[in-house]
Parts: structure tokens; sequence; C-alpha cells
């Protein structure tokens, strides 16, 4: 079956592995895996506590950048929903300025996050919403290259933003240096690191990967304006040994020598190109016209 790239809808060529696509246009990469959030027959094995304390710290820091953008184009008190908020980290971190709502499909980590007393809801986007429900702030956070039908969602956001209201969108870069490094890896049969970054065989994979060219022509596509993009930091020193050894599958010698080139690399990786990007979008009225 043909397929095509969704932000310059050239057809997508054949990519590393038999699973991942890209286009040879734009250079849109994207991935045939499924989701299988909820799916008691999958078990991962993951650790989700060791998981958790290796992401918080960066997550933590990137998110307080993340609100003083937002906070450039909204109010302190304008309304927020954070699309699969997961712990609810990001809905602390807003919280402090903005009148927040958080929803999270995963049912284990909703009752976690639920526990907390954040506010929360049960569910996907924008099954889980209300036609009537509005906000002045959508984020996506680390999650629409989760999600398959990503034109849907986008449409969806539309539909649920308040007047002059904005989309911000958070995911990993493939111009990256990480990432970049997977598939050079991957190219001479050292596969581990490239499939890690896509999250195969975890509940939710991911199944897009962007950088700022491609995720700006998908928003234009879907009638959006970008206003602003910058990079965040992809690793810091606090919890990065977790990340590294949290889903088991290398040995400990294996992973402290991982950790000490990471940590030595740290100021280098600052003038490199980041893992993460971030672009704060409206929708555009001349869209369409």
């Amino acid at each position: 079956m043909t397929r095509h790239c969704i932000c310059c809808y050239t057809v997508m060529g054949v990519g590393l592995r038999d699973w991942h696509m890209t286009c040879p246009a734009c250079h849109y990469e994207s991935a045939s895996l499924t989701p299988t959030i909820n799916d008691s027959s999958h078990s991962t094995g993951l650790d989700e506590t060791a998981r958790a304390s290796g992401l918080v710290r960066v997550r933590q820091l990137n998110f307080r950048q993340l609100i003083q953008h937002i906070l450039q184009y909204k109010p302190p008190g304008s309304t927020l929903l954070d699309v699969g908020c997961a712990h609810g980290w990001f809905l602390e971190v807003a919280g402090e300025a903005l009148k927040v709502e958080g929803l999270e499909p995963d049912q284990t980590i909703y009752e976690q996050t639920a526990k907390r007393g954040l506010p929360v809801r049960l569910g996907f986007f924008p099954e889980a919403l209300k036609a009537g429900d509005q906000y002045d702030v959508i984020t996506f956070n680390d999650v629409i290259e989760h999600i398959p039908d990503i034109h849907a969602a986008l449409q969806a956001v539309q539909g649920h933003l308040n007047t002059n209201g904005i989309l911000l969108l958070n995911v990993p870069n493939r111009d990256g240096i990480f990432y970049q490094l997977s598939k050079l890896l991957c190219r001479f049969g050292l596969s581990s690191f490239f499939e890690r970054l896509w999250q195969t065989g975890l509940p939710s994979p991911h199944v897009h990967y962007f950088n700022k060219k491609t995720l700006a022509a998908l928003l234009k596509r879907a009638g959006f304006k970008v206003q602003t993009h910058g990079r965040l930091e992809t690793v810091v020193l606090s919890g990065l040994y977790q990340r590294i050894s949290y889903v088991g599958k290398s040995h400990r010698v294996t992973n402290g020598l991982l950790f000490l080139a990471v940590a030595a690399s740290l100021p280098l990786l600052k003038l490199l190109p980041s893992d993460i990007l971030y672009i704060i979008a409206t929708p555009d009225p001349q869209a369409g016209n």
C-alpha cells in the first residue's frame, strides 16, 4: 500500500527497518508501529517508577521554559489543557500561573496522577472532551508524535481552542544529535538505540519524527500559523543514569559507561542540534483562502 508524507504528500520511501519510512522530499519520518495503551495482553515489564525518576528533572526544567513562552501570549489565569499529561509534571508547573486540566489515556498512569489531587480526566483526545470544552491553550508535550491520525487531532484542536487560542507542541527532533547518531549506528547493524528512540515495544511508540521545517509544514496544512519555535534540553545530569538504564536491556557496566560518556559531553551537547524542539502556533484565519 502506497503511503504519502503527511507534510508534503510525497510518496514515502523505505527506511532503516521494516516498520520505518522516510520522505525523500522533506525527510519527515514515520513508523507503522501499533500503540497498545491499556492492552493487558502486551506486557513490557517496564518499571514506570524508574522511568519517571529518570525523566522528571529534565522535563521540569523544560516545562518552566515553556510556561514562560506561553505567558508571552496568554495572561495568568488563562485555561490550559495538557493532552497526554502522564504524571502531571507539566500541570504542576503550569498550575502556578494558569487554570489547568490534564487528559491521560493510560488507565494506570491516570489513577496515579488523579490520586495526587491533580485535575486530570481519563481518555483519549478528543473523544474524552465535550463539544463545549474550550481552552485558551492546548499543549501536547511529547505526545503528538505518538498519535497515528495526527491530522484529525490537529483539526480537533481547532474546535477546542478559544478565539486567539494557542497550540504548543513539544516533540522529538529528527535533526537532533542523538537521533542522527542512532541512525548511523543502525546503518551499521546496531539498531537498539534507534529502536529505543522510536520506543518500539512500549505501549505508546513514536509513529512520527519531525524537524522544525516538517512540523511547520504540517501545521500549515492543518490551518495553523507558527508564532515561535525553539529548542529544549535533551539531557541533564540529574536522573541521567536512571534514564539510560530504565528499560533494563543493557548490562549495568554498559549503562555506567554510557552515563559517563554522556555526562562528559553535556557542555558540547548544548552547542549541537537538540533532540527536542517546541513550536507555538495559532489558528490561521487566512487558511484555505
